[in-house]
């Protein structure tokens, strides 16, 4: 796997993790849920049920990319070669880098582009890290 592919699957993964503290740990904290558009503690107290389901779903994107990450790694210190054995740390890294660039798109079409700065934070990562495994 490409060097700048893992670094950038590290980064994504790293901001997935944050988000997950943002949606499912820190959501009703003034900074944050008003960080999500919303005004009020009581709008957000509405929607921390969806924002909480939301957030595992980002760390549990995060946890198959790092794990695609080390099991990539350990099969090159071990000297086996990709495609070898139970688990392609590549395959995984590529899944869910390309499934965390799918909830970009969602993100920025749903949206009608009012939060494309939250979809470039949320895909650009992990574009760049598919991009780097398709020609590396």
């Amino acid at each position: 796997m490409p060097l700048i592919a893992q670094i950038f699957a590290g980064i994504a993964a790293a901001l997935h993790v944050l988000f997950f503290y943002l949606e499912s740990v820190a959501f009703t904290k003034g900074s944050t849920y008003k960080s999500f558009g919303l005004a009020t503690k009581e709008e957000a107290d509405v929607v921390k049920p969806m924002a909480l389901n939301q957030g595992f779903y980002n760390l549990f994107l995060a946890i198959g990319v790092v794990v695609g990450l080390v099991v990539g790694e350990y099969r090159l210190s071990d000297g086996m070669r990709y495609g070898e054995g139970f688990v392609d740390g590549t395959a995984l890294v590529g899944f869910g880098c390309a499934v965390m660039v799918g909830a970009a798109i969602v993100l920025l079409i749903s949206s009608k582009g009012k939060l494309l700065r939250g979809a470039l934070i949320q895909g650009v990562a992990p574009l760049i890290a598919l991009i780097a495994l398709i020609v590396g």
